[in-house]
Order: structure tokens, then sequence, then C-alpha cells
């Protein structure tokens, strides 16, 4: 069996066929290849290039320079932020039936996709309810004052996520960011907000998968949990590609599950998402 890559000049991404043409998921194309090991690096490095065209194909919608201009594009933001949860998922799901490790590698590439997925989908004004919408105060471009605390939602339903908030001595909440703390802020113990916040991020992942979990909140909580790590994280404040230390591996696995978590919890909503 010799599957190919199968991408087309005027659509994003790409998708795994068949020799005789059809079209397949890496991770059933694992369970069927004589060389299963070298699909899922093959696969990495075709979404890295994916990305590369997709950065300059849809780079100002996504970094906010201009709203989408008309259908068209409209219609090309939404397949690019579902081509890439599918590759995600395929990358996530292909390397566990493979029994392959996530290599840092794996953790950058997959998480600059979830970004720009991320991205693209709240450019469209789709992305899911973040942690806490609605319930804390605007601090309307003044100083603001407290403590930097990451809030659970609902301790006894940990799917619902978290966030930053800062905690005011006199009753408000306002929102932070993880950017904020580890770049823009004082008396921050950055070691510990990095390890709260992976724990975090952690627990929603796992607790996606309980039966009574909605997949609307689920997503959200995860979209905004991970994005908040992955723009903390990037090389530049000007650049998507993400950084990750040579001895965090246990970084990229949290970005791959967690962006793999997401895309599943989407699926429920839309089952054709995953379809090849």
């Amino acid at each position: 069996m010799r599957p190919r890559i199968v991408q087309t000049d005027d659509r994003p991404g790409f998708y795994w066929a068949t020799e005789e043409g059809v079209p397949i998921s890496l991770p059933e194309l694992v369970l069927l290849d004589d060389e299963p090991e070298r699909l899922v690096p093959t696969h990495l490095e075709a979404l890295d290039d994916a990305l590369i065209d997709a950065a300059g194909r849809f780079g100002e919608l996504l970094g906010g320079g201009r709203a989408a201009g008309d259908d068209g594009e409209r219609r090309g933001l939404h397949e690019l932020h579902r081509v890439l949860d599918r590759l995600n998922y395929e990358y996530a799901a292909g390397a566990r039936v493979a029994e392959l490790p996530i290599a840092i590698r794996g953790g950058q590439i997959i998480g600059t996709s979830a970004l720009i997925a991320i991205r693209a989908r709240m450019a469209l004004g789709i992305d899911g309810p973040a942690p806490l919408a609605g319930e804390l105060t605007d601090p309307n471009a003044r100083v603001v004052s407290g403590r930097g605390q990451l809030q659970q939602v609902d301790h006894t339903q940990l799917w619902r996520g978290a966030r930053w908030v800062v905690q005011s001595e006199d009753g408000p909440r306002f929102p932070l960011t993880l950017s904020m703390l580890m770049f823009d802020s004082s008396g921050v113990n950055k070691d510990a907000a990095l390890v709260e916040h992976r724990e975090a991020l952690a627990a929603v992942t796992l607790a996606s998968r309980d039966g009574d979990a909605d997949p609307f909140v689920v997503a959200g909580a995860l979209d905004w949990l991970l994005y908040d790590w992955l723009m903390a994280h990037r090389e530049s404040s000007e650049s998507g590609a993400i950084e990750i230390r040579n001895d965090r591996g246990a970084d990229a696995e949290m970005i791959v599950w967690a962006a793999e978590a997401g895309a599943a919890a989407r699926a429920r909503i839309d089952s054709r998402l995953l379809t090849v």
C-alpha cells in the first residue's frame, strides 16, 4: 500500500488517500500501512507547509488587520479552522495508534496550527465561550491593582474551564492573561503560574471526556486555556511560531492532547468536522 498526501492550490490543508485515491484518515492509515512510523512525521511536515501557506493567504485576517471582506474570505476561514482541527486531531490519534512519542517539534507545529485555527474562529466570531464570560469587569484601559488568580468556573465540573483574573481588594474581578502575567506584571511567581496553567489545561482536557460535559462549553474552555498558553509562548509578538524548551517535552504533549480534545468536542457538535 502506497498512500499519498493530496492537496490543491485553492484549498487549505491536505488529506491522505490510498493508492486507489480513496480519502483516508491518518489513524486508519497507520493501522493498514507496512511502515506506520514514517506516516506521522510526514503528516507533521505537510502540516507545517500548510501553515506557512495559510499564514500567507489569511495572515491579515488572522492578525486582526481587517475583517473578512466578502463571503469568499469567510468561507476560506471556515474551511481553514475546520481542516486544521481535523489535521491536529489526526496527528494526535495517529501518534497514539502508532505508539510514537510526541516530540517537541510536534508540539510546536500543532501549537501553531491550533493558534491559527482559534484565530480563524475569532475572526469569524464563532469562537466558543471563554470561561467566566460575562462575569468579569471591564478595566476600561486603566491600571488595575490586585492579585492575579487562576479561577475555576466550577470545581465540581472541571470541563467548564478556568481563566486568569485580577481579584481586586474591593471585590470586582478583571480579565487577565498569561502573557500579561509573564511580561507585564510585577511580583509574579512565573514558574508557579506556568505550573498552575498547565494543571488547569490538563484537567479540562481530561474532564472533556465526561459524559455530562457540554461540548460547546468544553470547546470554549479548551480554546481559551490553550490560546492563552500559546500566545504567551510565541517566538515574538509578531510570530505565530510556538516555542517549547528542550526539557519541556510534557508541554508538547499537553498542547497536542488539548488540541485533539478541542477538535473532538467540536466534532460532537458537528459530526462532519473530522470527516476526510
